[in-house]
């Protein structure tokens, strides 16, 4: 893989070094390096040629905690979330967080019943409302909590008036 294309901010030594940070998890530079190539691609065949699935796996909450603190690209993060809760249950790993609510679920299914029943895949709703299949995947599952802003452009999208919710 062509690393200068996602590290291009950094000069020839330090260039050269990122395979080898990126290879060890408890090097001082993991997340830093970690974070910038995965909030610059989303391409999970090129960052697995470099970073194992296992090792993601296992460093992926530490990676997530530096996301968060760091505060930039969240469309990447959540495109990698999925990846890492998709992982996990292969891997028969847990993935962190505890049970969706009953509403975050009913809403869930209303939109992919509805998504469905207007004969839209993820792929081109997603892209309709601007946003990236995996998080509509995860908004249909209930693992998603949505904004009230996100929530009326899908509703608008779908044409659903209202949510009953119980």
């Amino acid at each position: 893989m062509n690393l200068k294309k996602y590290f291009w901010s950094l000069n020839p030594k330090a260039l050269k070094e990122v395979n080898e940070v990126l290879k060890d998890p408890s090097h001082p530079r993991f997340l830093e390096r970690a974070f910038t190539l995965l909030s610059r691609c989303d391409k999970p065949k090129e960052v697995f040629s470099i970073i194992g699935k296992k090792q993601f796996v296992a460093a992926w909450p530490r990676v997530r905690k530096y996301w968060i603190k760091m505060d930039q690209a969240p469309e990447f993060k959540s495109w990698w979330e999925t990846i890492y809760e998709q992982l996990s249950k292969r891997e028969g790993m847990k993935a962190p967080g505890g049970h969706p609510s009953n509403i975050v679920l009913r809403i869930g299914e209303i939109i992919h019943e509805r998504r469905l029943k207007k004969g839209i895949n993820q792929m081109d709703f997603a892209r309709q409302v601007g946003m990236r299949q995996p998080d509509i995947s995860a908004i249909e599952a209930g693992r998603k909590n949505v904004t009230l802003e996100t929530l009326i452009r899908l509703c608008k999208m779908l044409g659903i008036k209202n949510i009953p919710l119980s």
